[in-house]
């Protein structure tokens, strides 16, 4: 893990101090939690001065962590700087108090974009050490058919070097609604790719990246290969050293009905900056709708044998053609759109309800309801808006009430901690967030920000689950460049996985000892994928919530 100190007598943190290592707002609540009693502790500044004493005081036994749980409130103090919290011999990693103290993390979180793009070489003036050659830019093969296709480009898809299509329109439709909803956080993003500079702003243009890859996908009857991808996962490699045969994978309608989506939402963002290119989203959106119109059973998709790679595969493609319908109705208001989405809608309300409010790769629908709260089409139905309204805000409601439980203001249970936990923690706070924009109880903003502070450290293991950033930061994730570039510190600004009580790999069962708090069943280690593998929807997830906070639209 990265570590960074003061000066030469500043000591190190110990474990049992736990705060936000990237900081904490002026105004807004802050803790930090110890898991020791202690009558007091104080806020200690850079030069070892006291600024500020506290008591402490008892939270009580969390359960998810196993902790006996104790709070440092440090509300009331507000001065900018940067300072450690001492308590019983302990000091806690360092963190800022200030304006603005999320700007670097979400900068990187976003940046991180830039390095997982696929077909093109990372030059040194834009990725720094992080370069790499082109990579990945051979016609594939399509599977069954034995023709070839070009598909380069795109994102890679996680620690592996695939491109999936549900997942890149999850990632970019997350990226898109973050630009949309609060565009202040954006607005001087600088990136630094190569395309900084142009009237275009930069979170458009590098999602504009991935859009060209996806389009290459469709094929000229509308519908949308599934991934592409060699047969097996590469070894440790760098992307340009992985020169395995590419395969275009089948199409599926989970996959077209996202693409479909994901083009229409890019065709109304894009249309004042760049009409040609929203045009042809808006082409190849129409496209895949007329193709699921006609197709209404669903194709689904499963990995031939040997193959390995990532499946994203998905028997019932209701909430993803829910999605595209609403998408589709939001751009054009059409009313063959607007039908096909009040049909797909009633499917839905015999289904479980997190397939309208959940905005994961495998449970679309959350993009579908909030494309439809968000049109200003005259004909949308009213009663329906404050249906998925409600859907959405009674979820918060109990999320709150989740992380109020909490001794660390997480708002997980135990079955929560899965297989990309910090997703689940990322949307949590999504769905806080919006619920505070349409009921405007401040609570939600309070709530959804301390999904950041346990992201950034404020857990059990004192880690701060984003490469590069805080004093104890992931920094060996499964991430394939990140191991093979040979640099000692990881390509900042990723996001990973996060505790996973399910431990669904053999090295994650080999190291976490039986019986371990799902809370604490991380290790930051290559080869426990389970644990800390990063996604470029993970990181999308993370990038809308910290647009939220940077954008002032949280107070």
């Amino acid at each position: 893990m990265a570590k960074t100190f003061f000066g030469g007598s500043d000591p190190e943190p110990l474990p049992g101090i736990y705060a936000d290592q990237a900081g904490y707002r002026p105004g807004c609540r802050k803790t930090a939690v110890l898991t020791f009693p202690a009558d007091h502790f104080s806020v200690v500044n850079e030069n070892g001065d006291i600024v500020y004493e506290h008591e402490v005081t008892f939270f009580g036994h969390d359960k998810c962590s196993d902790d006996d749980v104790y709070i440092a409130d440090l509300t009331a103090f507000n001065a900018p700087g940067t300072y450690r919290i001492a308590a019983g011999g302990k000091t806690s990693a360092r963190f800022r108090i200030g304006e603005g103290v999320y700007k670097n993390v979400f900068f990187s979180v976003i940046k991180a974009f830039y390095y997982l793009r696929c077909g093109c070489g990372l030059e040194e003036r834009h990725a720094g050490r992080f370069t790499h050659a082109p990579c990945h830019s051979e016609v594939a093969e399509v599977y069954g058919e034995g023709t070839v296709r070009e598909v380069s480009g795109g994102w890679h898809d996680a620690g592996d070097y695939g491109r999936y299509v549900t997942a890149g329109a999850c990632a970019c439709a997350q990226l898109l609604y973050a630009f949309r909803m609060f565009p202040k956080a954006f607005d001087g993003l600088e990136l630094n790719i190569p395309e900084s500079g142009s009237e275009l702003p930069d979170i458009l243009a590098e999602c504009r990246y991935e859009l060209e890859w996806l389009m290459k996908m469709q094929k000229e009857d509308g519908s949308a290969y599934h991934k592409v991808t060699t047969m097996l996962h590469a070894p440790f490699v760098m992307p340009e050293d992985d020169d395995g045969q590419l395969y275009i994978f089948p199409v599926s309608t989970s996959a077209t009905a996202d693409l479909c989506a994901v083009c229409a939402l890019a065709a109304g963002i894009y249309e004042p900056y760049d009409k040609p290119f929203a045009e042809r989203l808006k082409a190849a959106a129409g496209s895949a709708f007329d193709f699921l119109e006609s197709h209404p059973d669903a194709i689904s998709f499963r990995n031939p044998d040997g193959c390995n790679t990532g499946e994203y595969g998905e028997e019932d493609d209701t909430d993803n053609r829910y999605w595209a319908a609403a998408e589709m109705y939001a751009l054009t208001g059409s009313e063959r759109a607007h039908a096909e989405f009040k049909r797909q809608s009633e499917k839905l309300a015999g289904m479980p309800t997190y397939l309208r409010t959940s905005f994961g790769h495998w449970a679309v629908g959350g993009f579908g309801s909030l494309a439809y709260i968000l049109t200003d089409r005259p004909d949308r139905n009213e009663t329906k808006v404050q249906e998925l309204m409600g859907f959405i805000t009674g979820e918060a409601y109990w999320l709150t009430d989740k992380a109020a439980e909490s001794g660390y203001g997480a708002a997980m249970s135990d079955d929560d901690y899965f297989w990309g936990s910090n997703m689940r923690m990322m949307h949590n706070a999504l769905l806080m967030i919006l619920a505070l924009k349409f009921t405007g109880d401040k609570k939600f903003a309070r709530f959804a920000e301390e999904q950041i502070h346990v992201l950034l450290g404020r857990n059990p293991l004192g880690i701060s689950y984003v490469t590069g950033c805080g004093e104890y930061s992931c920094n060996d994730p499964h991430l394939r460049p990140a191991f093979a570039d040979g640099i000692d510190e990881c390509i900042p600004g990723m996001v990973c996985g996060g505790p996973n009580r399910q431990l669904n790999d053999r090295r994650a069962k080999e190291i976490i000892p039986p019986g371990t708090p799902p809370m604490k069943c991380f290790a930051d280690n290559k080869d426990c994928f389970s644990l800390n593998e990063v996604t470029i929807y993970w990181n999308a997830a993370a990038a809308l919530v910290f647009a939220f906070l940077c954008g002032d639209e949280s107070r």
